[in-house]
């Protein structure tokens, strides 16, 4: 269910819930608020972990590319060792 859809069967369920008696009307719309409340902290919590995610990759992708340097590297300075030790 997308977000549009969530707000407006919730605000459907909160409308319909106005035409119950007072005392239960009231917990009921206690428990919709608290369940707005929970739906909008828990898609704060889906976008904090979007973004730690997206910045995971990233890290992830810089990481790759400085292992792939420091190999590349590894390799021109053994061979300048070798080419030198042949010298000698």
């Amino acid at each position: 269910m997308d977000e549009a859809t969530f707000e407006k069967k919730l605000n459907e369920l909160v409308h319909e819930i106005g035409s119950i008696p007072p005392p239960q009307r009231d917990r009921l719309i206690m428990l919709a608020k608290q369940t707005r409340d929970c739906h909008k902290e828990l898609r704060k919590s889906v976008n904090n972990l979007q973004e730690s995610l997206d910045y995971l990759r990233v890290s992830i992708k810089y990481m790759l590319f400085d292992l792939e340097a420091t190999r590349r590297e590894n390799v021109y300075l053994r061979k300048l060792l070798e080419d030198d030790a042949n010298r000698q």
